[in-house]
């Protein structure tokens, strides 16, 4: 039976005060690792771990620390990408709205195996009441001794500020979000330079996700050997699981890493509405490529999906039951990556809104033969030919949607009408 570590004190209605996390051992970690590591030692820690981003890329966290540059000189900063704009997920947001001081924890260690003495949690503005709740437990925070100067009396100064963000799904990339940060429009850098060398104000950066971050003072707390324990060896750890969609239990599910997709969707999320059955499944957000029905038994780890063809993501699980058209499902997302992409590619802003022309004509009976050519040529142009991953993602859920379910596709065009109408 796995026992929850993320989401242990969720239903607990007093789990967002200070003194609720410290009852149940919190900021443990924190005083481990200022008095008994140094900086270099929690780094070798966490790769010891093998923590992997749980943001969507799936690196490894501790490889990611140890790119900083060890030199005096500029400041060092740590940013908290708490946007969450990928469509299915809401994970982050329950961290830091019911247990926000196990976010500051993890910031506040990271930040010591980094030498960064500021970091700023870059979160959406719709959240309003995880904005208002990890406000008010980064007051407590400091109040405590936490966060501020010489905290734990170990020399160690830190500060953490939030930073709302207004609802831009590209500041989800990274360095979109750090050119957000600094009050430009949010459009990616071009790499390398990596935020590790040249990030915030074209100082060393690392840029973590809510989760990643959770996962940190556990790994201090209860040591690498039991972090590598739970799930593969390649993707260990605990996971949380977004499930949503035409499923009889959706929620937030915390397994292992490396559960199978289907026994989450099935017994854990309660398997399709009374009628139906499943037809497939999105395992990772929308930027993920669908996953049908008899592919269920994949593994939820980055190298497994990768391996058939998905993508972890940020493990937002959306089921599509067997009365849904898969035109309209990708059509959906199309408009939604077109809508969201910043511009600042011509092969992103270009060729999705003629991706989107070509779907909406398809999804209302106006279909020509060649459509479906045209879209494969588009994504074809479209994939890894910009500055992100927001592109490459609308082309490759497209392109497996295209794959699975090309005879749906198909029929809109012979028929000129939608078959599940």
């Amino acid at each position: 039976m796995f026992e929850p570590v993320l989401l242990k004190n969720l239903d607990r209605p007093d789990a967002h005060r200070l003194a609720a996390y410290e009852a149940t051992g919190g900021y443990r970690g924190l005083a481990r690792a200022l008095k008994e590591h140094t900086p270099d030692e929690v780094i070798g820690i966490v790769k010891a771990a093998n923590l992997r981003g749980r943001g969507g890329a799936g690196f490894p966290t501790g490889m990611k620390w140890g790119f900083v540059p060890k030199a005096p000189g500029r400041p060092k900063y740590l940013c908290c990408n708490a946007d969450e704009g990928e469509p299915g997920t809401f994970k982050d947001r329950i961290i830091m709205e019911r247990d926000p001081h196990q976010l500051i924890e993890g910031m506040a260690i990271s930040a010591y195996a980094i030498g960064a003495a500021t970091a700023y949690v870059y979160i959406r503005g719709e959240y309003v009441k995880a904005i208002r709740t990890l406000g008010a437990a980064i007051g407590e925070a400091r109040d405590k001794g936490y966060l501020g100067q010489n905290i734990l009396g170990s020399g160690f100064d830190f500060e953490m500020h939030i930073h709302e963000g207004a609802g831009a799904y590209i500041c989800g990339e990274e360095t979109a979000m750090l050119d957000s940060l600094e009050g430009k429009r949010a459009q990616p850098r071009l790499k390398p330079p990596f935020p590790a060398v040249e990030g915030l104000y074209a100082s060393p950066t690392v840029v973590n996700n809510v989760e990643t971050l959770a996962c940190v003072p556990h790994i201090l707390t209860r040591g690498d050997d039991w972090f590598r324990d739970i799930g593969p060896e390649k993707s260990p750890g605990p996971k949380l699981y977004c499930l949503s969609g035409q499923v009889r239990k959706p929620g937030l599910y915390e397994l292992p890493m490396g559960i199978s997709l289907g026994e989450l969707v099935e017994e854990h999320a309660g398997g399709p509405l009374s009628g139906r059955r499943i037809k497939a499944v999105i395992p990772g957000g929308v930027s993920a490529p669908v996953i049908p029905a008899e592919g269920l038994g994949v593994a939820m780890d980055f190298d497994s999906l990768a391996a058939a063809g998905s993508m972890l993501g940020s493990a937002g699980v959306i089921v599509i039951d067997d009365s849904t058209c898969m035109v309209k499902v990708a059509t959906r997302i199309i408009e939604f990556f077109h809508h969201e992409s910043c511009g600042k590619c011509t092969p992103c802003r270009e060729g999705l809104n003629w991706v989107v022309k070509v779907l909406r004509r398809i999804e209302a009976g106006r279909g020509a033969p060649d459509d479906l050519d045209q879209l494969r040529d588009l994504c074809k142009g479209i994939f890894g030919n910009t500055f992100c991953a927001l592109g490459d993602g609308a082309a490759m859920g497209l392109r497996a949607a295209l794959e699975h379910y090309g005879d749906e596709f198909a029929a809109h065009i012979d028929r000129q009408k939608c078959p599940f109408h």
